[in-house]
């Protein structure tokens, strides 16, 4: 088949890391044909395509496909990837992210593609948006869903959200959890001396990690709050934060003001092949983001043999499962973060226990090679439908 791929940009992120292993597979397991069609990856996040990761599959880059809204950048976008595709002519477009999204789907339902499909990693409308903006943006995708042939959801959550957002009948979609090259996490404990000595961690230390963006949303303030309680019970705690972004300089303050930046390392903005190695050097990983279609960084945790504590939204309540796999609290409810924090620092046998189970359970089911061969499923559904 020819595939055209479309996201808005190709920085270090759980949809781009996706996507980039979905194009790959394609290639190397299916001869299939794919491009990649993205914007310019712009911002601190890094770019996910630099040192050769792209390897051979094919990328063109539309210097006006941008995350923000702009009429012009827009106009100029859609023409980009409408003349794209005309050349590429492909069997399947499949597009990511909702400025991609919106608009590869526009153009490939113009262009009238066998199959067009999207994956919702994230809904792009959400409670901490005034009205408005959470309007428009929920009609932006119904507007969308209506011009593509399926939607693939990275978590059930995901679909249960858009079905009642009221965006397209559940009929129209599939959950595919998304994947990832599994076998660096389940060995990722064989770096743990390395890491932890790299970042100063003692044997006693127990260390919970947390991989985000240092950005709004991400939770980072509640774990500081709920790190108070914590280091006064367990002073042997510490937390590696891995990821930059904009609040870094803001968050240092405030640990500075609450007298913990001691326990706080900020490890900073590493490429995808590191995570696995500082997964290896943590005893637990948090996750208190306050929206997020299925974190990535949960799954990895748990395929490197961890426990995770994270906050009730979206997807992860369909891998964080409490006495089994990990803790899982209400959104913003600092003072259960705390205690989840206290109860898995004060017990290694629980950490081993729940750690190991993660592993037995989602190391198959997250592989990336298990993902495409879903993806590729829906492709040729579609194209036999249409």
């Amino acid at each position: 088949m020819r595939i055209a791929h479309v996201i808005t940009r190709m920085i270090i992120g759980g949809a781009q890391e996706n996507t980039l292993l979905n194009c790959l597979d394609l290639i190397r397991e299916y001869d299939d044909e794919v491009l990649l069609l993205t914007g310019p990856a712009l911002g601190p996040e890094g770019d996910l395509l630099s040192q050769g990761r792209a390897g051979e599959l094919p990328v063109e880059v539309l210097p006006n496909l941008r995350r923000d809204i702009h009429p012009k950048w827009d106009w100029l976008a859609n023409r980009e990837i409408g003349n794209a595709l005309k050349e590429f002519k492909p069997d399947v477009v499949h597009t990511h992210s909702a400025k991609g999204g919106l608009l590869g789907r526009r153009s490939a339902w113009n262009l009238n593609v066998p199959a067009v499909i999207h994956t919702i990693h994230g809904a792009p409308f959400h409670p901490y948006q005034s009205l408005l903006a959470r309007e428009f943006f929920r009609r932006c995708e119904r507007w969308a869903s209506a011009r593509c042939h399926h939607l693939i959801s990275v978590a059930d959550a995901m679909t249960d959200l858009m079905v009642d957002a009221g965006v397209a009948p559940r009929e129209k979609f599939t959950t595919i959890y998304s994947g990832m090259n599994v076998e660096p996490f389940t060995r990722a404990k064989q770096h743990r001396a390395a890491v932890r000595d790299k970042y100063g961690f003692e044997d006693e230390h127990v260390v919970i990690g947390k991989i985000a963006r240092l950005f709004h949303l991400k939770g980072h303030y509640d774990l500081i709050k709920a790190a108070v309680a914590v280091v006064k019970s367990h002073p042997n705690v510490r937390f590696l934060l891995v990821g930059d972004g904009i609040l870094k300089a803001s968050l240092m303050h405030e640990l500075e003001e609450l007298g913990l930046s001691k326990y706080f390392v900020f490890a900073g903005l590493v490429p995808p092949s590191e995570v696995p190695k500082l997964l290896g050097g943590m005893d637990a990983l948090v996750h208190a983001s306050y929206r997020e279609g299925l974190a990535r960084a949960l799954p990895q945790a748990l395929i490197a043999g961890l426990p995770v504590i994270s906050y009730d939204v979206d997807g992860a309540r369909e891998v964080t499962i409490t006495g089994e796999t990990g803790i899982l609290v209400p959104a913003q409810d600092v003072q259960s973060l705390s205690q989840a924090l206290e109860k898995l620092a004060s017990d290694g046998d629980l950490r081993q226990k729940l750690g190991a189970e993660g592993q037995r359970r989602f190391t198959e089911q997250f592989d990336h090679r298990t993902m495409t061969a879903r993806v590729r499923e829906v492709y040729l559904e579609q194209i036999a439908r249409n």
